[in-house]
């Protein structure tokens, strides 16, 4: 893919991220009577309000990261390793740091 295709594939899903933080952000509205059930029920929307907020985050980190490797020149080369990342990975995830096998060594870490 070339830089300007991932330019715009980046900036466009930064500008999705940004809408949905938002909306994940968003005033939960006032508390009303309401029964012990309905309350855990909206305890755990929040909670999984709460991750997807998280993985937003994250993946705005990312993509942010990857715009300033391009802006660097370091755009499609690991950041561990050096070596270019696969094409189809930068298709299939333009904002990937890592190639596949360094990526892989990094999530058994964790």
């Amino acid at each position: 893919m070339d830089v300007v295709t991932a330019r715009e594939r980046l900036e466009s899903m930064l500008v999705e991220l940004d809408r949905s933080i938002g909306v994940l952000r968003g005033d939960p509205g006032a508390l009303r009577d309401r029964s012990p059930a309905d309350a855990g029920a909206d305890l755990t929307d929040a909670d999984r309000n709460q991750a997807m907020l998280e993985v937003a985050t994250r993946q705005r980190s990312s993509v942010l990261e990857a715009l300033k490797r391009m802006n660097e020149g370091r755009y499609g080369l690991c950041v561990d390793c050096g070596v270019p990342v696969p094409e189809g990975r930068l298709e299939a995830r333009p904002e990937a740091a890592r190639c596949v096998q360094c990526q892989s060594k990094r999530e058994r870490r964790r």
